[in-house]
Parts: C-alpha cells; sequence; structure tokens
C-alpha cells in the first residue's frame, strides 16, 4: 500500500476543494492556469471540456481493457464514444477479470499499450487506489453521485450495477430456486456455478457476500458465504465451470449466479438456442453492487481516459446502460432533471427496499477473508 505524505494529502485536498467549486486547477500551477491532462483532476483543470476534447482527439486512441460488448452495453458505449469523438478505442482481454485488470497496468507501466482506463468492482478499485494505481479526476456528475458509491478523493466512481441473481434454464431444471437456500435441492447436482472465481471476480465476490447475508453473516463477516459454498460443493451442487453463454447452452451450467443484467439479457441470448432462462432476485440474500470506473495514473492518453469518465458519467452514457438492464448510478438524478430514458428504466426489475452498500473497510476485510480462505475451502 503506498501511502502519500502528509503534505501531499493536503495539496490534494486543496485542490479537490477548488474544483469542487468551479476555481482555478491544481498540480502546483498558479490561479486559472491549466494543467496538462496528466494530472488533471477535472475538465476545468485542463481548461475545460472543449479544451478537454480537442487534446483527447489529438491523442487518437483510448486503451481499455476487459470489457465484454454484452456487459452493460459496453460495446454501444465504446462505439458511441468513438463516433462522437472520433477516437479509436482498442479493448484489449475482453473476457478478463478486475484483478487481471490491475496486474495490466502494473505489468505495462510506461508502455503504450497499458490500459488507460478500468472498470473494477468496487473491492477492486479500492484495493487498486490503496496500492496508489489510480487518478483522481471529478467528473462533471461528480457531485451527484451517492457518497457510499464513490471515492472521497474521486480515484474512482460507480458507474452502473445491478443484483446478485439466479438465473436457471427451465428445460434442463424441474424446478427453478428462487432462493440460495434452495440451491442444495439434490436436483442441482453439479449445475450451479459462477462467472469466474470469487479470488479475482468482482460478480462471483459479491455472490460470496450475498450469500453470507443471507446464512448470518453481515458487511463485516462474509465467512458464512464461503462456509455455504464450502458445503455445497461437498454436496456436489456447486460446479468450478466457468458460466458463460457457452456453458450455458450445453448444459455445463443450468443455474448461474450472476448480476441481473447479465442474466436478464440471457434471456434473448439463449432463446434461439432453444434454452427457456428465468431470472430471480434471491429473496432471502439480496445484495447490489456497482461497478467502478477509474482512470490508471500512468495513462498512456490521459485526455482520452478523462474524456471517456465523462462520457460515462453523462445522460447519454447512462442511458446507454439501460439498454443491456443495468442500473446506472445516476438513475435517480437524471429522473429528477429529467434526463432518464424511462421507457428503459421501466424494464428493470423490480426489488424492494434500499440497497445498502459495505464500507470500503469491509470490503477490503471481506476479499482478504476471501482471497485466503476460498482456495482451501471451495477446492476445485
Amino acid at each position: 500500500m503506498v501511502t502519500p505524505r502528509r503534505s501531499h494529502l493536503a495539496a490534494l485536498a486543496a485542490c479537490l476543494t477548488l474544483v469542487t467549486v468551479g476555481l482555478a486547477g491544481c498540480g502546483g500551477q498558479s490561479a486559472g492556469t491549466p494543467v496538462a491532462a496528466a494530472r488533471s483532476a477535472s475538465a476545468q483543470d485542463i481548461g475545460g471540456m472543449d479544451e478537454l476534447v480537442r487534446q483527447a482527439q489529438a491523442e487518437g486512441q483510448l486503451n481499455t481493457t476487459t470489457l465484454l460488448p454484452h456487459w452493460a452495453n459496453y460495446g454501444g458505449l465504446m462505439d458511441g464514444f468513438s463516433k462522437k469523438y472520433g477516437i479509436r478505442v482498442v479493448n484489449d482481454n475482453p473476457e478478463g477479470s478486475s484483478q487481471q485488470e490491475i496486474d495490466d497496468i502494473k505489468r505495462l507501466k510506461g508502455q503504450p499499450g497499458a490500459p488507460d482506463v478500468l472498470d473494477l468492482g468496487d473491492s477492486f478499485a479500492q484495493s487498486a487506489a490503496a496500492e496508489g494505481l489510480l487518478a483522481p479526476y471529478r467528473t462533471a456528475g461528480y457531485d451527484q453521485i451517492p457518497a457510499a458509491q464513490k471515492d472521497h478523493r474521486a480515484r474512482w466512481y460507480n458507474s452502473y450495477g445491478g443484483y446478485v441473481s439466479i438465473g436457471c434454464d427451465a428445460h434442463r431444471v424441474k424446478t427453478c430456486p428462487n432462493s440460495f437456500a434452495e440451491l442444495f435441492d439434490p436436483q442441482y447436482r453439479g449445475m450451479i456455478a459462477f462467472t469466474g472465481e470469487p479470488t479475482s471476480a468482482g460478480s462471483a465476490f459479491a455472490a460470496v457476500y450475498a450469500v453470507a447475508l443471507a446464512n448470518g453473516g453481515s458487511f463485516d463477516d462474509i465467512q458464512p458465504g464461503i462456509d455455504f459454498f464450502a458445503r455445497l460443493n461437498e454436496a456436489g451442487n456447486f460446479s468450478h465451470a466457468n458460466s458463460d453463454l457457452t456453458a450455458i447452452t450445453t448444459g455445463k451450467t443450468p443455474i448461474s449466479i450472476e448480476w441481473d443484467f447479465l442474466n436478464l439479457q440471457h434471456v434473448d441470448q439463449l432463446r434461439p438456442a432453444g434454452v427457456d432462462w428465468r431470472v430471480s432476485i434471491p429473496f432471502d440474500g439480496s445484495f447490489s453492487q456497482y461497478y467502478a470506473q477509474a482512470v490508471n495514473k500512468d495513462a498512456p492518453h490521459p485526455a482520452a481516459a478523462r474524456l471517456w469518465e465523462e462520457y460515462l458519467a453523462s445522460p447519454e452514457g447512462q442511458n446507454l446502460r439501460l439498454v443491456d438492464f443495468a442500473r446506472p448510478v445516476l438513475m435517480d438524478a437524471m429522473a429528477k432533471n429529467g434526463t432518464l430514458d424511462t421507457a428503459l428504466a421501466a424494464k428493470l426489475p423490480t426489488v424492494e427496499g434500499t440497497p445498502a452498500f459495505p464500507k470500503e473497510s469491509q470490503v477490503a476485510k471481506a476479499q482478504t477473508v476471501v482471497k485466503n480462505n476460498w482456495p482451501t475451502a471451495v477446492p476445485k
């Protein structure tokens, strides 16, 4: 973990205060003097949005990583960004995980192919920030993001999210489960899977958290979730197969614990293959989590990286999330100011109550527990 000197923290706090009220740039520059894109903490810092666009277009490229086109409509977002600004988007390793993104910015530091921006599960965003890998940057909509869904130093902020859900192939499963407690039914032997592993994939990590909440755990105690899957593994119901579309279509993973926005997409994606995909949000462990955006501190295209964050936080970018059933982090604010696509928003499944989110310290603790205990508790 990288710990800045006290003087650096004080300077950063002063900088962010100035940015918040729309005053001068930072980074040691005098009031009103634009700073280099790589050190800009807002569009105002660099000289305004027009200047940010100009510099990003001069760079001509944005390096992204692990963005699946069907995940929260990243295909539409990458196309929209490229067409709007004339900037080429290079998306590396689309099947990768949050941990691989962090590994890549370390491995490729200083190289032109390094990722400019990151899309991370919150637990991984927090660990990347703690390691000093992320650049503080406040988008125009930063202040409207709920406090629990952003870093107070703007090193990361959520963009979209959903609820942990259970997807089920009704043609292969006699009775689809609607709760985590039902997963021990012998009829589900070898059927239940994640996408990825909870030690490296945000969605699988969230599934363990959700199950912990359903089994006496809390944001401070994720161990009951690990114990649950250990028992499920011993019973023979849990499969370590990666639950992607091919695995579902071939019957390898007929039950998948995944984000609702991905499971809901599967309904139409799998229909041509004869799969009757049903989706439920478990009533015994409702858990919502969002995915964070961040700028690589050493981004090879620093202006394009910051413009990408502005695009994702704009009404255009946030509404494009809804196309693939992802919940925009600014949905409530957009509903109030009239910029929300209400027709798309109406297609989201109804959930009860207000979602609660673990604190950074709780997520960090849970992540450590999962990394230490999962491999031995739930062996392959």
